[in-house]
């Protein structure tokens, strides 16, 4: 059976999700859970062009428009703001550029014109009760380097403008009503979980402040791990990622005046210097991290890991290893967790990306002794309740 351990202090909020057993539960989760819509309760929502852009050279990849979808909020909800920014992995290599900007993640020419809004976007009281009748947006990510960079490269007609995709999306919206908001949340699943992260100061200046403005990484908090060879595969893709779009000269200063680039790129090393208060949200069995951090098919030529990474059947060995990914997960967010501002929740499930699936964000068959999920969490951290309960 499942055993939560809440542990409440000055220093926020931290609840790890674990086994009584010692055994760990797991999710079956793609990378990328983009919905087609079938189901005809599901909030659909279409795709705005921002065409002031292009003017401020705030473009994807391939020169294109960024895009976003925006769902009206309502009642109590008119003035606050829930900003969402898509991932999708990285491109870390000028080829790999190229094939992106040929894809909705490098051209809004290539985007789907809907997308689903569920888990943390469901517009929907019982499905998400902190959140459903605020204003809602999904940033849509089209810069390969999590709205991070602001270079081009010319002779590869490639435009890598991640950073000013997110001011004028931004901007776009402030003009829309966010100017006014009494309350925000930045987020992003993935690698706009790591957006999130690296735009979330930005993000609290452009409020006054009496806005109320947090932010919330899910899934983002990608570890410098050392893989099943020894190597580091995920530190070596984001070497590729900082130096094919210059991020070096955009990644916070607080962190590369002291330690190379491509580290800054991970958030272990940069989470304690956002000064805007911060959830961080990740399994510590993330499933896209085992595949392709941990075990990529380049550190584990043999495939034996190949069941393990892909549907967690995995030897006793292989647990313990990653056992202590989760051990080292938990050890990199101890400092971040003292500050009373911040809020961490590590769960054991074998998933990536939790807050954009209704069955992990707010499960509506929690009964009495289950888990009521991870929306109660958020919601206590952001509109701080515990703290008013105990006071």
């Amino acid at each position: 059976m499942k055993t939560l351990l809440w542990g409440w202090s000055l220093a926020g909020l931290i609840l790890f999700n674990i086994l009584a057993n010692g055994e760990m539960s797991f999710d079956k989760m793609d990378m990328f859970n983009d919905f087609n819509g079938t189901n005809a309760n599901v909030l659909m929502v279409g795709l705005t062009l921002v065409q002031a852009a292009a003017a401020k050279g705030a473009v994807c990849l391939d020169g294109s428009v960024p895009g976003y979808h925006l769902y009206r909020g309502y009642g109590s909800g008119a003035n606050n703001w829930i900003i969402q920014l898509q991932g999708g992995a990285w491109c870390d290599s000028i080829q790999n550029c190229q094939n992106r900007k040929r894809s909705g993640y490098g051209s809004s020419t290539l985007m789907e014109k809907e997308l689903a809004f569920l888990g943390l976007l469901s517009n929907k009281a019982a499905e998400n009760p902190d959140f459903y009748n605020w204003n809602k947006v999904k940033v849509r990510y089209c810069d390969g380097a999590s709205f991070g960079g602001d270079s081009e490269n010319k002779a590869a007609q490639l435009q890598f403008r991640g950073k000013r995709i997110f001011l004028a999306v931004m901007e776009d919206l402030m003009a829309k009503g966010m100017r006014q908001a009494k309350q925000a949340l930045l987020n992003g699943c993935s690698a706009g979980g790591l957006s999130a992260i690296l735009r979330c100061d930005d993000f609290n200046n452009l409020f006054p402040p009496t806005t109320k403005v947090k932010c919330m990484s899910d899934a983002g908090f990608f570890l410098d791990a050392v893989d099943v060879s020894g190597g580091h595969s995920l530190r070596r893709m984001y070497s590729g990622v900082v130096n094919t779009q210059g991020l070096q000269n955009t990644l916070p200063p607080t962190c590369t005046s002291h330690i190379k680039p491509t580290l800054c790129f991970f958030p272990q090393y940069i989470i304690n210097q956002v000064k805007t208060p911060l959830f961080i949200l990740n399994s510590g069995f993330d499933s896209w991290q085992i595949g392709n951090s941990l075990a990529p098919p380049s550190a584990d030529p043999n495939g034996s890991w190949r069941n393990c990474s892909s549907s967690f059947r995995c030897t006793a060995s292989q647990k313990q290893f990653l056992e202590g990914f989760k051990m080292s997960m938990l050890d990199a967010v101890k400092t971040f967790s003292k500050f009373s501002k911040n809020g961490v929740l590590i769960t054991s499930g074998w998933a990536h990306c939790q807050a954009e699936r209704q069955d992990t964000w707010f499960p509506g068959n929690s009964g009495a002794g289950k888990v009521k999920g991870i929306a109660v969490a958020v919601g206590d951290w952001y509109f701080e309740r515990m703290k008013k309960k105990s006071s």
